[in-house]
């Protein structure tokens, strides 16, 4: 799974959401919604302009978990295939 790390990096500044939209120009809303992981698409520009605000790279912003349990199935002849939602 993918985590966003917004409401840390945030934290670290000691910066509102306001202060990070006002800084990037980006939608109070937008903003809130990756504060709260509640995003399935993200906006590389948005990320660049966080980043660019945060100083950070985009490693201390998002990073990767795994899975508990795996959405990929491997087939008998070993290729992958997504696991049935």
């Amino acid at each position: 799974m993918i985590k966003i790390l917004l409401s840390s990096r945030l934290g670290d500044r000691r910066w509102t959401q306001a202060d990070l939209a006002r800084k990037t120009g980006i939608r109070p809303t937008t903003i809130s919604e990756l504060y709260h992981e509640m995003v399935e698409r993200v906006n590389l520009e948005h990320l660049d302009l966080i980043c660019e605000a945060l100083d950070c790279d985009l490693s201390n912003l998002i990073v990767y978990v795994p899975n508990k349990e795996p959405k990929i199935v491997h087939t008998i002849n070993g290729s992958p295939k997504p696991k049935d939602i």
